[in-house]
């Protein structure tokens, strides 16, 4: 059931960053995401069953970071400027406070350059196994440490690690750990879903 790559409108260089987040702004109704070549992604919603999904991953990471005070936890909808020029927003992310503390005031307020240590890619219906898994190796090769997409509908967990390697499993009831990234933190996708 692999889906088409989302649309995407072939804008190149032609706005800027700045340029980029305005856009965003006047069209907050809608999702974009950009490419390291400056193109437009559009995104489209989540059926309500995996924004549901996806909101208790981020309830179990959230529970953790707030037991461990180790950095920031984000939602779907946070925009990040990677290090190779694209603009990414993943379904769950975390960002040390290290890197945290390190961004101005004006990059905590538009999509500030910084490449979270973490993510989480949830398979929705509409989105294409091939795109999510490009875009999980393009988060490891832009500085995330690891990375889980869970494809719910293959009923299979890709693992990303910083070392460019990946585990899958094939099955989704199985205990995923936050390795050194977050330490002591993990997660039984397959269980979120009973």
């Amino acid at each position: 059931m692999d889906m088409p790559m989302p649309v995407t409108m072939k804008m190149g260089d032609l706005m800027s960053e700045e340029e980029f987040f305005q856009f965003c702004q006047m069209n907050d109704t809608l999702e974009f995401e950009r490419d390291s070549q400056g193109n437009i992604i559009l995104m489209s919603p989540t059926g309500i069953f995996t924004g549901e999904f996806n909101s208790q991953v981020l309830i179990e990471l959230g529970i953790w970071n707030r037991e461990n005070h180790l950095g920031k936890v984000f939602d779907s909808s946070t925009g990040f400027t990677l290090p190779n020029g694209a603009v990414r927003s993943p379904d769950v992310s975390f960002v040390t406070s290290e890197k945290w503390d390190a961004l101005s005031k004006d990059e905590l307020e538009t999509f500030g350059h910084v490449c979270p240590d973490f993510v989480v890619e949830i398979r929705s219906k509409s989105d294409g196994l091939r795109y999510l898994q490009d875009k999980m190796k393009e988060f490891i090769a832009n500085g995330t440490k690891l990375g889980w997409l869970i494809d719910r509908f293959d009923n299979k967990i890709h693992i990303y690690k910083a070392d460019q390697s990946i585990i899958i499993h094939d099955t989704l009831d199985v205990t995923l750990s936050g390795q050194d990234i977050l330490p002591g933190f993990s997660l039984n996708p397959g269980a979120l879903l009973k």
